[in-house]
């Protein structure tokens, strides 16, 4: 099992949501979250005065597979998130040793 966890821009989460349901991933966990990578924040007008941004609204993706193959989640994300622009996001991949279903209290894959 993997925990796939993306970092995207928020006006991506729709279609990035729908190219997953599309593999079979319905199961996600989406968190608002706010950041900065590379680009360092942005400057933006406010009443006609520049204002710094440092952090950046982005939307954290998670989700935990163990039957879809990990190279169709990654490039479903990549595809539907990707604007060509910096701060895109990123995309992390973690093994995941275990998951229990707190209902059921089944483990491993069957609780996924």
């Amino acid at each position: 099992m993997d925990m796939v966890t993306a970092i995207i821009r928020p006006e991506r989460l729709d279609l990035v949501r729908r190219a997953l349901e599309e593999i079979g991933i319905v199961s996600m966990t989406i968190t608002e979250v706010r950041g900065r990578g590379a680009q360092k924040g942005v400057t933006q007008e406010y009443r006609g005065q520049p204002v710094s941004v440092d952090y950046l609204p982005k939307v954290k993706v998670e989700l935990v597979i163990n039957t879809t193959p990990l190279d169709a989640v990654i490039d479903a994300i990549v595809e539907n998130a990707q604007t060509g622009q910096i701060g895109d996001g990123k995309i992390f991949v973690t093994p995941v040793s275990d998951a229990v279903r707190v209902r059921t209290k089944e483990r491993g894959p069957a609780a996924v």
